[in-house]
């Protein structure tokens, strides 16, 4: 990815999950049989789709979603809050009955942890729920496709119709799922959490599943995995260029490498990368590509307030990156102010940046 542009308008269309988060705060995890207040309370829109969506449309982006709520209270909110955002729900199927998807978080003062227990929304969303006309109509026109792994028998159908449509998808991949393997499959791009590469492939370290998960998926064209407060490690594959010499590189120490090169004395978020290299994972393969680094913005505790939906910020930061053809550095570096931004305020939406607020300056020059 080089030179970039100010996406404007770019249309992206998220296939997933929406709900509503019931967000307590506490000064401390409540133990078996206590009872404890709160101390605030938030009610907004959640879900991983709604939340990068979310943070996709206040970067500058035109979001279309496909999911599906209930005719209740709860769905009319996950609504409003969406299009309020410039989201187009058009594309939200509404059931007459059942209930739309919510979400209980506790947010622990004292570890700054978030703690979920979530409830499906019902009836399930299907296939035959949307139609071959929204299908085509939702991805007319459409830059990008995002997928967070839920819906996963109506995401394949969005998904082998972009694929059809040279449309690149964009993966959240949280957890394993059902249908997450036929998914991840299709897809171009992959941004994960923390334990998603070495639970998938079972491989010993992150690096070696980070090689494991290009060698079993060829169309991938890079994998991010995040890891909080320690930032994130992505793989790229570069069939297009040389590596400076034909020798082969173990992954793991690759790794080690680049560790060594972090100044620990600068707070906000810095990328280091190798050379094009033949990296190796021994018992798995080799790939050819480039790893990165990133560190992740140093927050002072007393502005740290959620972590929730910090993820998906970063996932919908990246979906801008794309569009902008942000060089990979930058891309990098943006997801994680726009995470950090995310971090400062309760819920996984309210402090979701917009690309002319000060935090993202520095990407603007």
């Amino acid at each position: 990815m080089s030179g970039d542009f100010l996406p404007e308008n770019s249309i992206v269309v998220g296939c997933g999950a929406v709900g509503l988060d019931l967000l307590a705060t506490v000064a401390a995890f409540p133990q078996p049989d206590q009872k404890i207040r709160s101390t605030s309370f938030k009610t907004q829109g959640g879900g991983n789709t709604g939340n990068a969506l979310t943070c996709a449309a206040r970067l500058g982006l035109k979001p279309r979603i496909i999911s599906k709520i209930a005719d209740d209270t709860q769905g009319r909110r996950i609504l409003d809050e969406l299009q309020a955002d410039g989201v187009d729900t058009s594309f939200i199927v509404v059931s007459k009955e059942g209930t739309s998807p919510f979400t209980y978080i506790i947010v622990d003062n004292q570890t700054k942890s978030r703690t979920c227990l979530h409830t499906p929304g019902f009836p399930p969303m299907k296939p035959a729920d949307l139609t071959e006309s929204s299908l085509l109509s939702a991805l007319n026109g459409t830059k990008i496709a995002y997928l967070d792994g839920r819906l996963h028998e109506t995401a394949l159908v969005v998904a082998h119709e972009a694929v059809k449509k040279n449309i690149p998808i964009l993966m959240d991949a949280e957890r394993p799922r059902e249908g997450l393997d036929d998914l991840i499959k299709v897809v171009d791009y992959v941004v994960c959490a923390a334990q998603f590469p070495q639970v998938w492939t079972e491989a010993a370290t992150v690096p070696k599943a980070l090689v494991s998960m290009l060698l079993r998926l060829p169309k991938v064209k890079f994998v991010i995995v995040t890891l909080g407060k320690d930032g994130c490690i992505m793989l790229e594959r570069t069939a297009n260029e040389v590596p400076s010499t034909e020798e082969e590189m173990d992954v793991d120490q690759l790794l080690e490498s680049l560790e060594t090169k972090k100044n620990a004395s600068i707070n906000i978020p810095t990328c280091i990368s190798s050379s094009v290299t033949n990296l190796r994972a021994d018992g798995i393969g080799t790939i050819c590509g480039k790893l990165y680094i990133r560190t992740a913005e140093n927050i002072p505790p007393y502005e740290l307030i959620d972590t929730t939906g910090a993820g998906d910020a970063f996932a919908g930061a990246v979906l801008y990156a794309i569009c902008a053809n942000f060089a990979t550095e930058k891309m990098l570096c943006f997801a994680a102010n726009v995470a950090a931004a995310k971090c400062r305020a309760l819920g996984a939406r309210s402090g979701l940046p917009r690309y002319n607020d000060q935090c993202l300056a520095s990407f603007r020059e």
